[in-house]
């Protein structure tokens, strides 16, 4: 019975296309216009690989946005000092690449000059250089001493760390120096972009200190601003998520 019915199914389907104009399908032809189970299930691997990659990619962003705003967040809230102080033992100086032949780049000159400055208003009386051969070989502290040395400030006053390759060890590596000649407050001076996250770093040193903004020499081309402020975020919530943890300095 099943037989026939199924029989009778066909031959009505044949006489539909018949009817139609259609040209009668072969048993091979209408197994050709099924997608085999093997087909399938590559579209479907396919399809599922998809979805992981656009998933994957929704998460690495959002992921990246949240570190990114953590980052913001924390160089706004920071605290420029910790001290109502006016005078302190030291001023650091932190480093930046100098030019490719070896003369101070203008925001390496910008931070001696305050430096300078700063001295000679007698906020301290010792400078601290810090800042290793990082983007050339040319060593940020030595070339930045040069600069002070040049300007009157006598070599007796000044001092270099050469070895520091990042802003964490700019701070440590100086507070070490402090430690040795038993000081405990110091002024620091860098960039104004810069000034935010190296707070960050100098409120986890045992010492006491103030930032210092040293005014910008050059121009900033249009957006320049805006691309150094995200870099900064970026390298803030580096700092909070791996260096203050995996790469402890113990000054």
């Amino acid at each position: 019975m099943a037989q026939a019915a199924n029989t009778a199914k066909r031959m009505a389907a044949i006489q539909v296309r018949v009817d139609s104009g259609e040209p009668e399908l072969t048993a091979t032809q209408t197994r050709k216009r099924r997608p085999t189970r093997r087909k399938m299930r590559r579209r479907n691997e396919r399809t599922h690989r998809w979805n992981m990659l656009v998933r994957f990619a929704l998460s690495s962003s959002a992921l990246g946005l949240g570190l990114l705003g953590w980052g913001a967040a924390a160089r706004k809230l920071v605290h420029s000092s910790n001290t109502s102080q006016t005078q302190f033992d030291a001023i650091i100086v932190l480093g930046y690449p100098a030019t490719t032949d070896g003369d101070p780049s203008p925001r390496e000159l910008a931070s001696v000059n305050e430096a300078v400055r700063e001295y000679e208003r007698g906020v301290a009386p010792k400078l601290i250089f810090t800042g290793g051969a990082v983007a050339n070989q040319f060593v940020e502290a030595r070339v930045m001493a040069q600069a002070a040395e040049a300007q009157g400030i006598p070599a007796a006053a000044v001092l270099t760390e050469t070895q520091a390759r990042n802003t964490l060890e700019n701070a440590c590596f100086a507070v070490r120096i402090m430690h040795a000649h038993g000081w405990q407050s110091a002024e620091v001076i860098t960039n104004p972009v810069h000034q935010r996250r190296a707070a960050m770093i100098f409120s986890r040193m045992p010492i006491t200190w103030r930032m210092r903004a040293a005014p910008q020499m050059e121009p900033q081309p249009a957006g320049g601003d805006t691309a150094e402020a995200l870099w900064e975020d970026a390298k803030a919530a580096h700092y909070l998520v791996w260096e203050r943890w995996l790469e402890r300095c113990r000054p």
